[in-house]
């Protein structure tokens, strides 16, 4: 019975297999025009592909030359607007080229799903009409995002508070480097608001509401050793990073010795986006496999997706001295059924001067054996060589910094693990 049951379904299987073969090809064979003519035409300068129609409700025009100039061109199947329905992230590899340079890898973002822009776009219109639809252009010029005119001197704390993880608590200093940073105008460097045209004031605020990502890359940029993508440019509602290498997951089977390196520096980037001489604590809201990646030559790990960053102004808490401010914050240990699940209060991140999120993201998501993603459990450090194993102090450190069982138990466990991966690496050489 049960024989014929597998059968009857392993029919099923290969019947529902060849329909959708089938129906992807008479998809395709419908399209056939619309393919050719996307493979012939270079929509990356198109002023409305790339939503440059939009602005200033888009995130920046220091890369429209290049665009319009037909500089940067998809990849490959990238160039069929058919695979659109798969990219929910709206993220396209592209070649960027420069006459004496050459063309190399880059990577184009929309900073968000097609539903979320048009979320976007109706919520201006709503806040300016009161209807859905309306002139988007002249809509922004009645929103919050033109309330800081050329008479406004700063962006202050109380304008932008809450719009987005990066400005869940700012801190002046915090938005006075954003400002001085912003790289979507000609006269960068000053932190004065009231150096900024009215359309980039618009750009700076949209962006900073929508997805922070761009001014987290340009704040903290990897010219100065932050460990995140290189900022490039933006045209419309298209931002370019720099392309990093393949992401995180591509090295979950890797060699041994190459996977210890990589969690040798992933607890280093927790180290030092918690603890650094400008004291500003980046938490990282959002870690999993894909929102790292690994450089193709130098093997460096790097942060890709930056949407998810909350900062808090170390300085600010010494200053203020919120309740309990100087006492040592654990994260909660959360195992939950999803994958890359984290538990945090935004709050307590922005209100405390030491706090373990980073070293527990990582370790939970990514190295334990807590850690889910796509179907397998083991993180990053699974089946260690039958010596390591046996000798089980990985694993206790692994534990502990995921879910400690002694008091402030994270902390030590995530200096622990650092030096024991140093040495392990050390051992490999």
């Amino acid at each position: 019975m049960l024989r014929f049951l597998s059968l009857k379904f392993g029919r099923l299987y290969r019947c529902l297999k060849l329909l959708f073969v089938v129906s992807l090809f008479v998809i395709l064979l419908m399209n056939t025009h619309n393919l050719f003519a996307s493979f012939q035409k270079n929509e990356l300068t198109d002023r409305r592909f790339i939503n440059l129609n939009k602005c200033p409700a888009c995130f920046g025009n220091s890369w429209c030359r290049k665009f319009m100039n037909g500089q940067i061109t998809f990849e490959s199947w990238g160039r069929l607007r058919f695979f659109d329905f798969f990219n929910v992230k709206n993220v396209y590899f592209a070649q960027y080229g420069e006459p004496r340079e050459g063309t190399r890898r880059i990577v184009l973002k929309r900073l968000g799903s097609n539903q979320e822009l048009a979320d976007i776009d109706q919520k201006i219109c709503k806040r300016a009409t009161g209807r859905p639809r309306c002139d988007l252009i002249q809509a922004m010029y009645k929103t919050e995002f033109s309330r800081l005119n050329g008479d406004v001197r700063l962006l202050t704390p109380e304008v932008v508070e809450g719009w987005s993880d990066l400005v869940h608590c700012p801190s002046q200093r915090l938005l006075d480097r954003i400002v001085r940073r912003y790289a979507e105008t000609k006269d960068s460097g000053s932190f004065l608001l009231k150096n900024l045209k009215d359309t980039e004031r618009m750009q700076l605020l949209m962006t900073l509401a929508f997805n922070p990502e761009p001014l987290v890359l340009q704040s903290f940029p990897s010219d100065e050793g932050w460990p995140f993508a290189k900022y490039l440019g933006a045209c419309g509602r298209v931002v370019a990073v720099n392309y990093v290498g393949e992401d995180l997951w591509s090295f979950y089977h890797a060699p041994w010795e190459k996977r210890v390196d990589l969690a040798l520096q992933l607890m280093e980037i927790a180290e030092q986006l918690t603890n650094n001489d400008f004291e500003f604590a980046l938490y990282l809201l959002d870690v999993s496999f894909d929102n790292f990646a690994v450089g193709p030559r130098d093997g460096k790990v790097i942060v890709v997706d930056a949407e998810n960053v909350l900062v808090a102004d170390k300085r600010l808490i010494k200053q203020n001295k919120p309740e309990n401010w100087d006492v040592w914050y654990e994260s909660r240990f959360e195992d939950c059924d999803k994958e890359a699940c984290l538990s945090f209060s935004k709050d307590i991140l922005c209100s405390r001067v030491n706090v373990d999120h980073n070293y527990y993201a990582i370790c939970q998501n990514l190295l334990s054996k807590h850690a889910t993603w796509r179907g397998t459990t083991g993180g990053l450090l699974h089946d260690p060589p039958t010596e390591i194993a046996k000798d089980g102090r990985l694993e206790a450190m692994l534990d502990e910094c995921a879910n400690p069982k002694k008091r402030y138990g994270r902390y030590q466990a995530a200096k622990e693990l650092r030096e024991y991966l140093a040495q392990l690496g050390n051992n490999a050489r």
